[in-house]
């Protein structure tokens, strides 16, 4: 793996960012249901992250598709009440609406099964989107939506098509065999923030032959990738925010957990916003770890934010 040149997403750098009152953030890839153990309720890493980025003040648009079924009408519908931009949202004829079946163990911690053959697998790539791209203060995206050729495509039109200065967040998210070396370090190529939690640190670790310590492993993942920035979620023991000219440490906030399902997205959606809103370290590490605790205190992965913890301004 050869070394690429690499930026630091210092706090001069980010007043060159576009970030007006209400910066556009798109989430790209699955939207779906949880089958959850009490329930039905909306998810999908991207839509998870577009709700929670809406939630914290920006425009936050959702692309993704659904099929022309009740449940899809059902989620067209949700997005509405919800006030979200369905804009981005397909309706395909071949394929059923999106659904993962989770499971949780005894702390909360969800187990899933994704089925394949489903809406999102075949989002279309349109001169919409292509437009969108190129509005587009940040986009985050994830190895599960490349599981398929049809969407695998129109991530990489998308991602090709957005600004230099823009956000290109990597959400990993890995779920059970939807992503390999080459997925992984494709994506890294064209990502300037990467996000991860401590147990996909040690899977990247092994698969791109990094460093063995966190902090060893973190700074390969800089000097092999064209990265800005990476976010390092830890659980209970908080978040790591790792880059050039930064190395951040916020411990986490303790809670009783009801599942931790869209957890993951909401920390990904505040440290968005809070890199567009030109936050310091501190703040982004402190607000991104108090959303995901209290996601992590509610069941689903949608929970309406408390105004503490949505007025960012």
């Amino acid at each position: 793996m050869s070394a690429k040149k690499t930026s630091s997403l210092t706090v001069e750098e980010r007043e060159g960012l576009k970030a007006g009152p209400a910066p556009l953030v798109v989430g790209i890839g699955e939207l779906l249901w949880d089958l959850l153990p009490d329930g039905r309720q909306m998810g999908g890493a991207p839509a998870n992250f577009a709700f929670h980025a809406r939630a914290l003040g920006t425009s936050s648009v959702i692309i993704s598709a659904v099929g022309d079924d009740r449940s899809g009408r059902e989620i067209l519908a949700e997005l509405e009440r919800r006030g979200l931009d369905r804009g981005g949202i397909a309706i395909v004829n071949d394929a059923p609406t999106g659904t993962v079946t989770v499971g949780l163990d005894a702390g909360g911690i969800p187990q899933y099964t994704i089925h394949e053959g489903v809406a999102w697998d075949v989002i279309p790539w349109t001169a919409d989107l292509r437009d969108l791209a190129a509005r587009a203060d940040a986009v985050c995206f994830g190895t599960l939506a490349q599981r398929s050729p049809v969407t695998r495509a129109t991530v990489g039109a998308f991602l090709d098509a957005t600004r230099p200065d823009g956000l290109r967040v990597f959400d990993l998210n890995l779920r059970q065999s939807y992503f390999s070396r080459d997925i992984v370090a494709g994506l890294l190529e064209r990502s300037t923030v990467l996000k991860l939690n401590d147990e996909e640190l040690e899977t990247v670790a092994r698969m791109l032959s990094l460093p063995g310590s966190e902090t060893r492993a973190l700074a390969g993942l800089l000097e092999a990738f064209p990265l800005a920035l990476i976010a390092l979620t830890k659980g209970r023991a908080g978040s790591r925010l790792f880059g050039r000219s930064v190395d951040h440490i916020t411990p986490g906030y303790p809670v009783e957990t009801a599942d931790t399902v869209g957890a993951g997205d909401a920390f990904t959606a505040a440290l968005v916003a809070g890199l567009l809103k030109k936050k310091t370290w501190e703040e982004i590490g402190e607000r991104a770890n108090r959303i995901a605790a209290y996601v992590c205190s509610r069941k689903g992965a949608w929970p309406d934010l408390p105004a503490e913890l949505s007025s960012w301004t």
